[in-house]
């Protein structure tokens, strides 16, 4: 009776010390400067955390020197698994053949990592779908199908080491092309290509830049711009600020300008009437899924995706499991952003 007993001990402190090991989870995300990158490591942590994972969460002040070197410490450190938003898609190949060679899953965080193999998952919104609700809104609110035109419309676009800034380009692109070459819209500069158009970090300061610059070489005079199409909502801020400094005013007018991501200053342009709309994409939605994908890889399971044709990194396609965007404009944002919990009133300045 004593060694059955002396047995059971010993099983229950054996299950005891098994149950005290947590994976660890190694998060490294691009940038604390803009609002949505804090959004996505927050609720990626708390996520992971009430799943009963320890998080290693970095932030690497889009410095890729200090993202690489924050993966070696993650890898060095013993990390089961590595979530990765990378700043440069383009170069992460040497650390994470580091991790490869461990054998450290690797999910690629909402930009999808290139030219290595180690990447194991995508987890994104469509992000071909961002431009494409991005277009779609200019040619309703435009009326495109009936007006006569022609309107004005300029573009800024994403940074160019993001790979999915052109995606979020190419679908806005093919939307409204239609449109370019029946003459019902014009880009007066002519600066249509993705390389001129490009904002190097998402950067707002150079998306106001570009944007004075093309005022003041195409929009003196009588010459009206009807639309800046962003690609997310740092550059959305640039074009506004630009437009403000340029002395055109809220109201009639003004141009119609898209953005993604509906950070809380943008939805404050929104409600002031210099922003028209920006595409939501829930980050809670997209953690919730990365946890599951997570979960799924460390128990041995497959995690769930549903797409394998599009991604391809330049060593093959990655399996990715893509989540769905909408648009949000003053018609919507209260059920979206405020009736779901996603912000406050007092976040937004609303009464």
């Amino acid at each position: 009776m004593k060694k059955l007993v002396a047995l059971v001990i010993a099983f229950i402190m054996l299950m005891s010390v098994a149950s005290a090991y947590a994976a660890t989870v190694g998060v490294a995300m691009p940038t604390q400067s803009l609002q949505r990158w804090n959004q996505d490591g927050a609720n990626m942590k708390a996520k992971l955390e009430e799943a009963g994972y320890e998080v290693d969460l970095q932030y690497a002040d889009n410095d890729v020197a200090k993202q690489v070197s924050q993966i070696e410490n993650m890898i060095a450190n013993g990390v089961d698994i590595l979530v990765v938003a990378s700043i440069d898609g383009g170069a992460l190949g040497t650390v994470l053949a580091d991790a490869k060679a461990m054998e450290i899953p690797v999910i690629a965080y909402d930009r999808l990592i290139m030219q290595t193999d180690a990447v194991s998952y995508y987890a994104t919104f469509d992000n071909y779908m961002v431009g494409t609700i991005q277009g779609q809104y200019v040619i309703d609110n435009l009326d495109l199908e009936n007006a006569e035109g022609p309107f004005n419309i300029e573009f800024i676009a994403g940074a160019p080491d993001d790979n999915n800034a052109r995606y979020f380009f190419q679908g806005a692109w093919d939307t409204v092309k239609p449109y370019i070459d029946n003459g019902k819209l014009v880009c007066v500069s002519g600066q249509t290509d993705f390389e001129t158009i490009a904002t190097q970090s998402w950067s707002t300061e150079k998306a106001q830049q570009r944007m004075e610059n093309i005022i003041s070489s195409n929009y003196t005079g009588d010459t009206k711009l009807d639309v800046v199409l962003c690609s997310n909502d740092s550059t959305a801020n640039g074009a506004t600020n630009g437009l403000l400094g340029a002395g055109f005013q809220p109201g009639e007018g003004w141009p119609i300008i898209t953005g993604q991501d509906c950070d809380i200053v943008s939805v404050k342009n929104m409600l002031a009437g210099t922003q028209s709309m920006s595409v939501f994409k829930d980050t809670r939605t997209l953690a919730n899924k990365v946890v599951e994908m997570v979960d799924a890889i460390l128990k041995g399971e497959q995690p769930e995706v549903n797409d394998t044709e599009t991604y391809d990194n330049g060593t093959g396609i990655i399996p990715t499991y893509l989540c769905a965007p909408v648009f949000a404009d003053l018609s919507n944002y209260k059920e979206l952003l405020l009736d779901s919990g996603y912000y406050t009133s007092e976040q937004l300045g609303i009464k």
